[in-house]
This record gives C-alpha cells, sequence and structure tokens, in this order.
C-alpha cells in the first residue's frame, strides 16, 4: 500500500449539495428556503428573534446569592493536632505555627487519630473530633468567637471580621 493509494472508505464522503444553480440541478429556484420571507431572502443572526427582545438579554445575568452572615472555618484535623507534638493546644497557637490562616475561626474535624491526652480549644469540633479527643483522655473546649455571639457586621457580601 503506498499514501497515493489511500482513500476514504466508500461511501462514507458524500459532495457538498451545490443549490441554487438553476433547474437543471436539483435545488433550483428558491433553493431550499421556501418562498418569501425574511428567511429566504437574506441571512438572519442567530439568536434573532425578529425584534423581540431576545432571549440573552431577557435572562437575569447575576446568578447565585452570597450570605452575608456565612461563618467560614479554617479546618485543622486531628492528624495535624497530633505532628504538632503538644499538650494545649489554642487558635494563637495554630495560627503561629502556620497550621491555620492568621484570619478566621477554627475548627477541628476527625481525620486521623489523637493518642495522647490534648487540650483542644478551638471555635468548634466536629463529632467524630471531639469523640476522639475525649476518648484519648484530652479536653476539646468550645470558644467564643473573638465578635461574641451576635453576627458580625455586614460589609458589601463578606464577613467584616474574617
Amino acid at each position: 500500500m503506498k499514501l497515493d493509494d489511500l482513500a476514504p472508505a466508500p461511501g462514507s464522503r458524500r459532495p457538498r449539495r451545490r443549490v441554487g444553480r438553476g433547474t437543471g440541478g436539483k435545488g433550483g429556484k428558491t433553493a431550499g428556503r421556501g418562498t418569501k420571507g425574511q428567511l429566504a431572502r437574506n441571512k438572519v443572526n442567530a439568536g434573532f428573534e425578529g425584534g423581540q427582545l431576545p432571549l440573552t438579554q431577557r435572562i437575569p445575568k447575576l446568578r447565585g446569592f452570597q450570605n452575608p452572615f456565612r461563618v467560614e472555618y479554617n479546618v485543622v484535623n486531628l492528624d495535624d493536632l497530633e505532628q504538632l507534638g503538644l499538650d494545649a493546644v489554642t487558635p494563637d497557637v495554630l495560627r503561629a505555627s502556620g497550621v491555620v490562616h492568621e484570619k478566621g475561626l477554627v475548627k477541628v474535624l476527625g481525620r486521623g487519630s489523637v493518642l495522647r491526652a490534648i487540650a483542644v480549644e478551638a471555635h468548634a469540633f466536629s463529632r467524630s473530633a471531639a469523640r476522639a479527643i475525649a476518648a484519648a483522655g484530652g479536653s476539646a473546649t468550645v470558644v467564643a468567637p473573638p465578635h461574641g455571639d451576635r453576627r458580625p457586621p455586614v460589609r458589601g457580601n463578606a464577613l467584616a471580621n474574617r
């Protein structure tokens, strides 16, 4: 077999239908466009609805909802606490060690395990994390957020004291 012998499978390639070339060939006269009207005479832009406000302009642009009172946590897992090797862990200690971000609340989640008693203070705990800390002989203490029990003041669509 040579390169010049290569050809597509028989019947897989059909020639483009040439319309509007007179009555001798198929597709003469109206060339498949029907009779009269805008569609028969000229090109109509995609999405044009005859002067009616197009769908793309009718639909709302800004989607979704952002809750201004959403509470986001910096997440720490039990295996992270175990790696620190400390007996007492607070949000300030976690920030100083670089485990969590400088700002925001801290939540302890239950991935991993705790093998020794650790006194942990955080803004929130998952049930599995609190159980694992208690089972190891430690304590899980919930600390009040820095802005107290009230909701933080709203600034735009974000929390003010992040």
